[in-house]
């Protein structure tokens, strides 16, 4: 029998979730319409992929916004001036248009679109506005790019392939009769993809069509995945990428490495070190190559290095060795420095540096582009001694930032029509120490939009996933309306978060989660409830992927929340690696040994060997078609729960993979579940 709590909570959630799509909008008072409800995430826009012309005059980029009647987000591609003015849609309405590329002369605009047959790679011709579809594919083209004379566009797509490992004999099935559906078959290690599920049999290979359309012409074969970013050389005969082409490549989860292959199908290996190295870039000039670099070490995480080589592979150099964080998207400026992407304590960057040596940031502040919780993210483009980037703040999604000499210029402004009147939650920084060892720990504190200092208010922690990630003082729709409710919001990089160096980051090293990342978490709130902002009779608890695990872990550990939602957990290692997308992985770079090896580790990092600690009231909520934490893992938790006499409701979301948040109304409904879930124990 439900206790009285768990049954109210289930007797109000109907009405509360029928009134984030209904009473809000008609029925709210002014002062509930100038706070951030629920109805308004499906208002929330945000720029991202900013592509320049070669002219330096235009900014394309994609405009992604939420759609109530498909229960969608929609990508659109718009354009902008560089001096702000003339902002306006080229490719808008309900399709989806994305990956938008200019041609070397600017003059046309590849894109993808799955406007009819599916996903589809188009041309425009910007002066005109006629458009050609390229493709007529069964797959999805994806990592699209321009051969420099402007003739070609190379692109990857999955190729099928038969994997069925034996032929048997069935009876004929009688005319109208109605069997069940045929066996499928399961031969590749790598099998299954949240999101996706059960992988139809495919290797994806490098195509190559007419940029006036014509016919795909595959270049890459053999039994291996080529899902890297393309690179052509300046004379358009040949494209660079990064693969894994090694037989045993299906158990190697750290290794790939860089190849070119030419338009007659001759492929040359470039590098072969232990190890990762990704994403090559060809110099203008061709003379050098750019590309990351990542050791194979069996360690849960690894700097990724930017380094450059000569064209043929020789005289290989480390430009980032001096800094201990990963770098990403880096650009040509010119033939003789590189732009590139870092994140450093939780706030994204753009910096530059020469091949002699010496950075120096260009842009700060990246961020935005995660609409559900204040993941760092980001992105930007370089040419024309332009640089735009994507940025917001604790308050607003990400826009169109163009970055100059004399400051700043924001080109777009995308939600003020939402969320300028709106009164929102403020977000303030908070360094700590952590009372297990020391160690310093950032992180940030949301308040509610009618904040009183000296008032102490109930507090959710919300744990951030990975571990090896790391929130910033971004834009979070959840986390407003958790402060809109009326709590203090904590979050956090604790130990193992990503952006404080690999020290910190390997600090969670074969002990995640555990008694460490727990005593980060604690002392902060500790922390907020000296500085008599929390209540310490009314704190709860929730997190999300990693941050379920944490959230699960830290029940077993006290009893001090009142109430604790658990997303998408793991509670037991052991079935977990094993029956999840990323076991693979995580066997070889988080744990020591393998689960029959290791028994003894992968338990006692389990939070269910914790259930007999645990009488925290607990939501568990996962999406049915997870395969990155399978709602197995949420099963097991929940009836042992049961068992142990604890309050416990299990949510289960129909159809949703890992991101249970990825559509609008999952995000509203994940929030809005938890919300209700505290009020029942206040």
């Amino acid at each position: 029998m439900l206790s009285k709590p768990a049954h109210n909570f289930l007797a109000n959630l109907k009405p509360l979730v029928t009134a984030a799509f209904i009473a809000l909008p008609l029925l709210a008072s002014a002062d509930e319409m100038n706070r951030f409800n629920a109805s308004d995430v499906f208002e929330l826009e945000y720029a991202t992929d900013p592509q320049i012309a070669p002219s330096g005059e235009v900014i394309a980029y994609v405009r992604r916004s939420n759609d109530i009647m498909t229960d969608r987000t929609r990508s659109n591609i718009w354009t902008v001036n560089a001096d702000g003015s003339n902002h306006r849609p080229l490719l808008s309405g309900t399709a989806n248009y994305s990956s938008p590329r200019w041609s070397p002369d600017g003059n046309r605009l590849a894109y993808v679109s799955n406007e009819e047959r599916g996903s589809q790679l188009y041309v425009r011709w910007m002066d005109t506005g006629q458009t050609a579809l390229l493709t007529n594919i069964q797959s999805s083209a994806g990592n699209i790019s321009w051969s420099p004379d402007g003739t070609q566009i190379a692109f990857t797509m999955n190729v099928e392939f038969d994997a069925k490992p034996f032929s048997i004999s069935l009876p004929e099935k009688p005319e109208g009769a109605e069997w069940s559906p045929a066996f499928e078959y399961i031969t590749e290690t790598r099998y299954q993809a949240d999101g996706s599920g059960i992988l139809e049999p495919a290797y994806s290979h490098i195509f190559v069509v007419p940029a006036e359309g014509g016919t795909p012409r595959q270049l890459t074969s053999g039994n291996f995945n080529h899902r890297s970013s393309l690179s052509w050389t300046p004379d358009s005969s040949e494209i660079l990428f990064s693969a894994n082409r090694n037989e045993n490549w299906a158990l190697q989860t750290r290794e790939s490495d860089v190849f070119a292959i030419g338009l007659d199908g001759e492929l040359r290996q470039i590098t072969d070190a232990p190890g990762v190295e990704t994403a090559p870039l060809v110099s203008p000039n061709g003379r050098y190559i750019a590309y990351g670099k990542t050791d194979n070490a069996k360690l849960a995480y690894r700097n990724r290095y930017l380094h450059v080589m000569d064209i043929d592979g020789s005289d290989d150099r480390n430009l980032s060795a001096e800094i201990d964080n990963s770098l990403s998207s880096w650009i040509w400026d010119d033939n003789d420095a590189l732009f590139y992407q870092v994140t450093n304590r939780g706030i994204t960057e753009v910096a530059r540096v020469s091949l002699d040596g010496g950075h120096r940031i260009v842009a700060s502040g990246l961020g935005g582009e995660s609409l559900g919780r204040p993941y760092t993210s980001g992105s930007y483009d370089a040419a024309a001694d332009l640089v735009v980037v994507t940025k917001g703040s604790a308050t607003r999604p990400a826009d169109l930032v163009l970055v100059e000499n004399r400051g700043e210029i924001k080109l777009t402004q995308l939600n003020e029509d939402l969320l300028g009147h709106k009164q929102l939650g403020q977000v303030q920084e908070i360094i700590y120490n952590s009372s297990i060892d020391g160690e310093e720990i950032q992180g940030w504190y949301m308040t509610p939009p009618d904040y009183q200092p000296g008032q102490s208010y109930p507090l959710i922690l919300e744990i951030h996933g990975g571990p090896h990630s790391a929130y910033g003082p971004h834009f979070s729709a959840e986390m407003q309306r958790m402060a809109e409710a009326g709590y203090v919001v904590f979050f956090n990089n604790h130990r193992g978060s990503t952006s404080y160096g690999e020290r910190f980051a390997l600090l969670l090293q074969n002990k995640y989660s555990s008694e460490y990342d727990f005593a980060d978490h604690m002392s902060g709130i500790d922390e907020l409830i000296e500085r008599g902002v929390a209540d310490p009779d009314r704190l709860y608890i929730t997190g999300g992927s990693a941050g379920g695990i944490a959230a699960a872990y830290a029940i077993g550990l006290t009893d001090r929340f009142k109430a604790a939602a658990v997303a998408k957990p793991v509670v037991n290692w052991v079935s977990k690696v094993l029956t999840a997308d990323s076991g693979i992985g995580q066997i070889a770079n988080q744990f020591d040994g393998l689960p029959w090896e290791n028994l003894d580790e992968y338990w006692q990092r389990s939070p269910l060997s914790l259930i007999p600690n645990m009488t925290t009231p607990t939501l568990l909520m996962t999406g049915e078609a997870d395969r990155r934490t399978p709602i197995s893992e949420t099963e097991q938790m929940y009836q042992a729960l049961k068992i142990q006499g604890v309050d416990v409701v299990m949510v289960r979301i129909p159809g949703s993979p890992h991101g249970i948040a990825g559509r609008p109304s999952r995000l509203i409904g994940k929030v809005e579940n938890i919300l209700a879930w505290f009020a029942q124990y206040q």
